[in-house]
């Protein structure tokens, strides 16, 4: 194992962002750089584990040694609590310390018989880490505790890569990864070699993303899903994590991992993180760092498309609240304007037709935007716009109620960017 000394300064890029890198464009989930993590840190002595500090760990060899140790210490604090909670237990039945009631006030209270054990996470990602990564680890920290275990994967996968895709562009910057994760929290980072993942070459069986996988992204990039959840599936056998954590940026991605843990039965919680943004609104992503200045303006738009169905989702359901509570507004409507009361007509009539505006009023919102931004220079080229059901990503009837999800994808440039917003329809959003 080596472990790593971070310059307290750091060296990340902090607009680095998410995903695969320019032409490519989707979910940056899995992974690492593809090249020995050990070439960018030099061995500093003996093997000393999670439990002494952050540790950089290339092999699969050096990662289960370094579960196991941080296991073990685990087991030794349960056994700790055991032998506390005993000791306990024969001091509150000594017959000289008087009555139940008299021990009461210098008696500390019962405790569990074994204190429950410090859980595990994995953060996976590509590398070229970020404050949406950062927010994951900082995440998983939080939940596993201070004696939990946290490790980052750095991985780019090929198999989530096709043919005249950015594999080879996608940029490594191991030691910047390192300084971000070791500040947001992490113990470990697994960082392997393409041949430590895949020992035999590329693997002749893997798993199938199914009709999920064939849609939007899926459509775009063919096979994507299936060398994601692939090498996801890997990970989460060689990390042993309880927890596992991937931002909400990469929906279709998050949706996917969440119904192979549940159809094949794995053994650990999938946790969902909100999307980092920009100050300007644009998606924290890996591929940022390609765009221009001026294809930066242009990428805004798929924020601002968002937003601007958000916006126009809530004023719908806001006047479908004033109408529900105004019945007759039509026929309002049609009084006022006859004695000339234009306004007060024409705010009658929003209300009353807002129940009719719906999943394509929301739609039309964001299209505007799309199109606006089709003639800018530099241009956004559409990928797909669409309004999905989270459970399957099919389109969603225009009468539609309860969850959905808005999720753009498109090029400026070389580079492609996808983004989406989670919206409810039929209660306020």
């Amino acid at each position: 194992m080596s472990t790593h000394a971070t310059d307290p300064s750091g060296t990340s890029d902090p607009s680095g962002t998410s995903g695969t890198a320019g032409t490519s464009g989707t979910a940056d989930l899995s992974g690492a750089s593809g090249t020995s993590g050990t070439q960018a840190v030099a061995d500093t002595g003996p093997d000393t584990g999670p439990d002494t500090g952050f540790a950089l760990v290339p092999t699969v060899a050096e990662l289960h040694d370094a579960i196991d140790r941080h296991r073990s210490r685990s087991a030794d604090l349960d056994q700790s609590a055991d032998l506390d909670q005993s000791a306990t237990g024969s001091r509150s039945a000594d017959p000289h310390r008087g009555t139940e009631q008299d021990r009461s006030a210098d008696q500390a209270p019962r405790t569990p018989a074994r204190a429950a054990a410090p859980r595990t996470a994995v953060v996976m990602t590509m590398g070229a880490l970020h404050q949406g990564h950062a927010a994951l680890i900082r995440a998983a920290r939080e939940r596993v505790g201070a004696a939990g275990l946290v490790t980052v994967t750095v991985f780019v996968n090929p198999l989530q890569f096709g043919a005249g895709e950015d594999l080879d562009r996608y940029p490594r910057t191991l030691d910047a990864d390192l300084a971000t994760a070791e500040r947001s929290g992490a113990d470990l980072v697994f960082a392997p070699a393409a041949a430590e993942v895949y020992p035999g070459g590329e693997p002749l069986v893997r798993i199938s993303a199914g009709g999920i996988g064939a849609r939007l992204e899926g459509a775009s990039r063919p096979g994507h899903f299936d060398g994601m959840l692939t090498v996801v599936a890997k990970l989460l056998h060689l990390t042993r994590p309880d927890l596992a954590f991937f931002g909400q940026k990469d929906a279709q991605q998050l949706a996917l991992i969440r119904r192979m843990v549940r159809d094949l039965n794995f053994p650990v919680d999938i946790v969902g993180v909100e999307t980092v943004r920009e100050d300007d609104g644009l998606a924290r992503s890996s591929r940022n760092r390609f765009l221009s200045p001026a294809e930066r303006d242009t990428a805004l738009s798929l924020s601002r498309a968002l937003f601007a169905a958000r916006d126009r989702l809530a004023a719908q359901q806001a006047l479908l609240a004033r109408a529900e509570a105004t019945p007759g507004t039509l026929a309002r409507a049609a009084a006022l304007s006859a004695i000339g009361e234009a306004r007060a007509a024409a705010d009658a009539a929003a209300v009353a037709q807002a129940a009719s505006g719906g999943a394509a009023a929301v739609r039309a919102a964001a299209r505007a935007v799309i199109d606006e931004a089709a003639h800018a220079t530099p241009p956004l080229a559409l990928d797909y716009l669409a309004l999905v059901d989270p459970a399957d990503f099919t389109e969603v009837p225009d009468d539609h109620t309860g969850d959905a999800i808005l999720a753009v994808a498109a090029k400026v440039g070389a580079t492609r960017l996808i983004d989406n917003i989670p919206l409810r329809f039929g209660a306020a959003s």
